[in-house]
């Protein structure tokens, strides 16, 4: 393996971003993933709760070495959405300006049927997704046919929503009204919107799984992974507005704190899938 395998690749459309290196793509991406099958198809059949999914729009996050060239990561974004939907659970996908979801492409699993057929069954929701104004405005409320709020993970949830007023409603809401809210490697990231000018954020107090800063502080560099330093660290930010975060690694942990369900990476996209499903299943037969 040369030194030019792990240099991050540079991505032409836009001046000094770039893509993970080759090598760090080889250690990262298998070309499948550990999905089992969903545990209930068709458990919930009311026809009534659905998930809302809050992707990000932004795409280049700044590092000490360019920009980096991210986005949603396919596996934790359509894994879980599999689950959700194949046990019956309607799915509306939505960004914080209505404007298209970025994808990082660079990590689908390419011989990984569940995440990729999902990705095509979302496609036209992906790049047409709802505007989560309209959506606070016009759709929430104790009365709300959302179940629970979904935020993938990938850096790109590091660029918008943790700064995003909107997220913020949403996140409100859902504690609020006691409505899951499922998450999962840099995703937490946007669990700081709720506690952003606020003395204490009503998460406090609350325990996540998240990505390790250590892998983002070391690790990914040396693979080539992310082209340089990250502005900020997730889960420093967030021990910073009193969560706890319960791990220190990447070993594809997951996590539940009340209504808050998380995991640590992509390697946890399966399990929070099913256990996702699992705990909104029993939050719709209390609630109907």
């Amino acid at each position: 393996m040369t030194d030019e395998d792990r240099s991050p690749t540079i991505d032409k459309a836009e001046d000094n971003a770039y893509f993970p290196s080759p090598f760090s793509l080889s250690q990262y991406v298998p070309p499948q993933t550990d999905f089992d099958g969903v545990e209930n198809p068709g458990g919930y059949s009311g026809g009534r709760w659905k998930v809302l999914v809050i992707a990000t729009e932004e795409r280049y996050l700044p590092t000490s070495g360019g920009f980096f060239s991210t986005g949603n990561h396919p596996v934790e974004t359509f894994l879980p959405i599999k689950h959700l939907q194949d046990t019956g659970f309607g799915i509306d996908i939505a960004t914080p300006s209505g404007n298209p979801a970025k994808l990082e492409r660079w990590a689908m699993p390419a011989n990984d049927d569940a995440v990729k057929d999902t990705y095509a069954r979302f496609i036209e929701d992906w790049r047409a997704p709802k505007d989560l104004a309209e959506i606070v405005a016009d759709d929430l409320g104790p009365e709300s046919d959302y179940l629970a709020v979904f935020i993938p993970g990938g850096h790109g949830a590091m660029n918008n929503l943790p700064r995003n007023p909107l997220v913020a409603k949403v996140l409100d809401w859902a504690i609020e009204n006691n409505r899951a809210i499922i998450t999962l490697c840099h995703g937490p990231a946007a669990l700081l919107a709720v506690g952003r000018d606020r003395e204490t954020s009503p998460l406090s107090g609350y325990s996540v799984c998240v990505f390790p800063d250590s892998l983002d502080k070391g690790q990914n560099i040396d693979l080539g992974y992310i082209p340089g330093e990250l502005p900020w660290l997730v889960a420093e930010e967030l021990e910073k507005q009193g969560l706890t975060v319960v791990n220190d690694d990447m070993s594809g942990a997951t996590h539940r704190d009340r209504n808050l369900l998380t995991g640590d990476s992509p390697l946890a996209a399966n399990a929070l899938g099913k256990m996702s499903a699992s705990y909104l299943l029993e939050q719709a037969r209390e609630l109907e």
